[in-house]
């Protein structure tokens, strides 16, 4: 488990919380059918780094450093696809980051 406060770090900044979000229901908001992973090419699914980036309306550089936060701490898995990536939420680690903020807060 990753510290707290690091997790907390990571969430501290409004655009990385919007990114969750929208990965969270990522057909609810990437209306583009390139932005999704296709489910024959991975069950798991997932969204394309650039158009995580052009609804984020942030330079690319700033948004792979905040998806890179987002994964190192647990949140976001990644899957590499010839030249795409594609993000996705861990949903496993964000209920153990619940359970242990309903525990230990």
């Amino acid at each position: 488990m990753n510290n707290l406060s690091e997790i907390f770090k990571v969430l501290g900044n409004e655009k990385r919380l919007d990114m969750l979000r929208w990965l969270k229901d990522p057909m609810d908001h990437f209306e583009k059918s390139t932005a999704h992973l296709s489910k024959n090419i991975s069950e798991k699914g997932g969204v394309c780094v650039g158009d995580i980036q052009e609804k984020a309306q942030m330079s690319p550089s700033t948004v792979s450093h905040y998806l890179k936060m987002m994964q190192q701490a647990g949140l976001l898995e990644s899957e590499r696809h010839g030249q795409w990536t594609y993000y996705r939420r861990n949903e496993e680690k964000i209920e153990e980051i619940v359970s242990l903020i309903k525990k230990d807060l």
